[in-house]
């Protein structure tokens, strides 16, 4: 697969990824390498990254709790503590091996480490191949609010090994195909009509190059989401309310299921606004139906959520603001939404849920 050119990075598949890896640090002279990786990372991928890599054996390994419980600007200050005492100069490049959780923060902590060091992201799920460790987003959690500390700070590069995928249980297979699924109803037709129709997806490495191909597309055309990239947010203002409500409960939701939540909430949103007709909302409802396993988001949560999207980093001037579907394969961003309609929404959500039909 021909690497994607991004803003002043490329995002490296296929075959040759090691090869990649290889050059770009012959290339680069960096004095220090540290290597963030939490157990499943360090567990399942790292010794095929050292032996196709030897210039990483002198690499300083930094391990974290898996999750998003480890998200959180105490981890942070452990690795920058760390750093400081293994003498981390401006030099360093920092390399993120792992998920979603892993790409973000990882990031962040590079981002900001005396102002800046280098990071390259190596992700190992489904989901941060499609999502996080492409477009320059980093951030942790704070205050029970999703990623609302950060930096919009490039990698120098990305490097995909699809081969990483087969550790993967189908569970964390689908919570990345969920993202690759938003990219495709607010963009791509096409590849939602594929995607829709291969419930097993058997072709997720197309899927997936696809996906990031289209994300790219949005991040250099608005890199600070200042406009256009915010349709990427589709899903994500009820989703990740739901997600951050939910954390530690035991009906804790990985990222990609909470987006799901979001996305069947916000198309009955997109509905209800006579953005998109019935029968669109119920070729959406019946995809994620057929290809997830749903779960209930209980009434006494509703209030909880609300709040937390009253913090949305998309709000603005006071106004909650949603990017919603327009039709399948396109978005409207900024659009403002009544609480009552997101209670509805979600009200909407557990009906399909129970809906055995």
């Amino acid at each position: 697969m021909k690497a994607i050119a991004s803003i002043g990075y490329k995002v490296h598949f296929g075959k040759n990824v090691f090869k990649e890896l290889n050059s770009f640090l012959t290339k680069n002279k960096y004095s220090k390498y540290f290597v963030i990786c939490d157990q499943n990372s360090f567990h399942n991928c790292y010794t095929e990254l050292l032996t196709n890599c030897k210039k990483l054996q002198s690499a300083e390994i930094i391990e974290i709790d898996p999750g998003e419980s480890s998200k959180n600007l105490d981890t942070c200050a452990q690795i920058w503590e760390t750093m400081l005492e293994l003498n981390a100069d401006r030099n360093t490049l920092v390399i993120n091996l792992g998920g979603g959780v892993v790409s973000d923060m990882g990031g962040f902590i590079a981002s900001v480490y005396k102002r800046g060091v280098d990071f390259i992201n190596i992700p190992t799920t489904l989901l941060s191949m499609a999502d996080a460790s492409v477009g320059g987003k980093t951030g942790i959690d704070f205050a029970n609010l999703k990623n609302v500390i950060g930096t919009i700070t490039q990698p120098k590069a990305v490097f995909v090994n699809i081969n990483y995928l087969s550790s993967l249980s189908q569970r964390d297979t689908k919570n990345g195909a969920a993202e690759i699924l938003k990219m495709a109803l607010v963009s791509d037709k096409v590849l939602w009509k594929r995607m829709k129709s291969d419930y097993e997806l058997k072709s997720i490495g197309e899927y997936l190059y696809r996906s990031v191909e289209l994300k790219n597309r949005f991040v250099k055309k608005d890199p600070s989401e200042k406009n256009v990239r915010k349709a990427l947010n589709f899903g994500h203002t009820i989703g990740h309310a739901v997600e951050a409500v939910l954390l530690g409960t035991d009906d804790e939701l990985l990222h990609g299921e909470a987006v799901i939540v979001g996305m069947i909430a916000e198309s009955f949103i997109s509905y209800k606004k006579k953005l998109i007709t019935k029968n669109d909302l119920d070729e959406i409802v019946s995809c994620f139906k057929n290809t997830f396993t749903l779960s209930p988001v209980h009434p006494q949560h509703f209030t909880a959520i609300d709040l937390l999207i009253l913090n949305d980093k998309k709000n603005s001037n006071g106004k909650v603001l949603f990017s919603l579907l327009d039709k399948i394969g396109s978005c409207k961003i900024n659009q403002i939404v009544p609480a009552i309609l997101v209670k509805s929404s979600l009200e909407y959500y557990n009906s399909v849920v129970h809906d055995k039909n």
